[in-house]
């Protein structure tokens, strides 16, 4: 059984509505700060919330379009929806969302239910490269993160953004990062994972990224054309693989 609530922390920049998920008891439970896909927060991430939950973590799920919106979730017949997605997605930054995380990871602690020294941090697509910033900002918290599908985990050096890619920032993590990506996917292409896996390489990080054959961007999403049982299955596995290992007491 799982307990879950929806309450508001206070960041620098508003009041960040939170999606709260956790296992009956009194903890304290590992932490898990689970971050939105660009879709916007919704029932079905809720879900897969309850499931880190029933697993035995204290789930956040923050909404990240609360600098605009109080909500939005997208209608995907809608272009107008898709639109909006897009402007949202593109009105944040990997700093906002350290800032996010560092206020999130900042009321876990306060929450008897909740250890906020041993945190895994995870995130889609948009979120993919959020999930590894976030590691590398909160190396003494972030015990395990993961990047699913994550786009621009490596940015064009001619590009303005260049100082804020993820992979920049890989020398700085010191949990274990799991890193998934689809086979075919035009938001994170192959020249882009071959690129962020050498810079795992180079920077000695401890984990793994691997490659889902015949699988496509969202495979892992039951509501999406492109939803894969098999491959979602695995990725399951294997995220609880890498969280277990790192963020719950050894017996």
């Amino acid at each position: 059984m799982t307990r879950d609530d929806e309450i508001v922390i206070e960041t620098d920049d508003g009041a960040m509505g939170t999606f709260v998920c956790r296992p009956d008891g009194d903890g304290p439970f590992p932490t898990v700060l689970f971050l939105m896909d660009a879709p916007g927060k919704r029932e079905e991430l809720h879900d897969m919330a309850r499931r880190w939950a029933e697993a035995g973590y204290y789930v956040l799920l923050p909404h990240l379009y609360y600098r605009s919106t109080d909500a939005f979730e997208l209608d995907f017949a809608s272009k107008e929806s898709l639109e909006r997605m897009t402007e949202l997605m593109f009105s944040l930054s990997n700093r906002m969302i350290e800032r996010d995380a560092g206020a999130a990871l900042a009321f876990a602690a306060t929450q008897s239910e909740a250890d906020a020294s041993r945190v895994g941090c995870l995130g889609y697509c948009m979120s993919g490269p959020f999930a590894i910033w976030v590691a590398a900002s909160f190396p003494d918290q972030i015990k395990a993160a993961a990047s699913l599908y994550g786009v621009r985990l490596v940015v064009d050096p001619d590009h303005d953004k260049h100082d804020d890619s993820p992979h920049n920032r890989l020398g700085d993590i010191t949990g274990e990062l799991y890193v998934a990506c689809a086979e075919r996917d035009v938001y994170a292409p192959p020249e882009m994972v071959d690129a962020f896996e050498a810079a795992m390489g180079a920077a000695g990080v401890r984990g793994q990224l691997e490659r889902y054959a015949d699988t496509d961007h969202g495979f892992a999403f039951p509501g999406r054309d492109v939803y894969r049982s098999d491959a979602a299955e695995h990725h399951w596995n294997q995220l609880f693989d890498v969280f277990n290992r790192n963020l719950k007491a050894p017996a």
